[in-house]
């Protein structure tokens, strides 16, 4: 069984329905203009915000989001100018931190280099959970013990190859949620859906921690067919990044990128409701 939730605003965006979960990095493509697209995609339905805090070697990130990296590094945002934002973006969903391990652990003064000091921070600052794709569940029992001291949740991303030993050890690690990579590969926008969702599904079947898929969910009938297989949410992020690379790109108004995500948001919030009409009706419990 999977570690029960630290977060009871992040269980509460599970518990009725499925859950939308975008990602947008923090300080992209500057301070005002992210803050703006977050609010925005509030407006568009999110039920959970994933906050990129960016990091200069992003591993599991393909060409989209590591443009969006590197412009919010060239805007200047850091580990404390991060949490500066999550203190001041006027959202009420719960906000989860992505990012990698090395910036969790190098956070705080050179005599307590560990992740309590980067945890203690982002409950402080109002983060409600972490994503650290980077990190294996092998090795996170430091920062495991950290989230459960301070309330946030942890979340793991399983791959459509992760199984036996290794996925039971994620799943004793993971609370929240947990990242259903939707195929191999980094992030990106697709245009199809992947049948190693509903393989991934089913193998995460024994465990009652809600499943949010992401990798390559571009469009309203993403949604809805991902939803309709079964999962908990949806995780959305380089077709979002997209809009705001083109809006920085060619120097499109913030109000104008920010309309075009909030309708973006719209239209998979959408498309999951109708897939979850879809859905078998669950065999009652005798």
């Amino acid at each position: 069984m999977a570690t029960t939730g630290n977060s009871e605003a992040i269980a509460a965006a599970f518990a009725d329905g499925p859950a939308f979960v975008p990602y947008l990095a923090v300080g992209d493509p500057d301070y005002e203009a992210s803050m703006a697209y977050v609010e925005a995609l509030e407006r568009g339905g999110a039920d959970v915000i994933e906050l990129g805090l960016p990091f200069s070697e992003p591993i599991a990130e393909g060409p989209t989001i590591q443009g969006a990296i590197v412009r919010a590094l060239e805007a200047g945002i850091t580990p404390e100018a991060y949490f500066c934002f999550v203190e001041e973006v006027d959202v009420e969903v719960p906000l989860v931190c992505m990012t990698y391990y090395n910036l969790i652990y190098q956070y705080g003064t050179s005599d307590q280099q560990q992740p309590r000091a980067f945890v203690e921070r982002a409950a402080t600052a109002g983060i409600e959970g972490l994503v650290v794709p980077d990190l294996p569940a092998e090795e996170a029992s430091p920062l495991r013990a950290a989230c459960d001291e301070f309330g946030l949740d942890l979340v793991f991303i399983v791959a459509p190859t992760t199984e036996g030993d290794r996925l039971r050890r994620i799943m004793e690690q993971v609370s929240g949620y947990v990242y259903v990579q939707a195929r191999l590969g980094t992030t990106g926008a697709r245009t199809d859906v992947s049948d190693q969702t509903d393989e991934s599904l089913e193998r995460l079947s024994e465990w009652s921690v809600p499943k949010a898929v992401g990798f390559g969910i571009s469009e309203g009938a993403h949604s809805e067919r991902i939803v309709g297989a079964g999962a908990d949410g949806i995780i959305v992020g380089s077709a979002l990044v997209e809009l705001v690379a083109r809006g920085a790109e060619e120097g499109h108004p913030t109000d104008e990128v920010a309309d075009q995500l909030e309708a973006l948001s719209t239209e998979l919030v959408e498309g999951a409701a109708r897939g979850y009409t879809q859905r078998a009706p669950e065999p009652e419990a005798n």
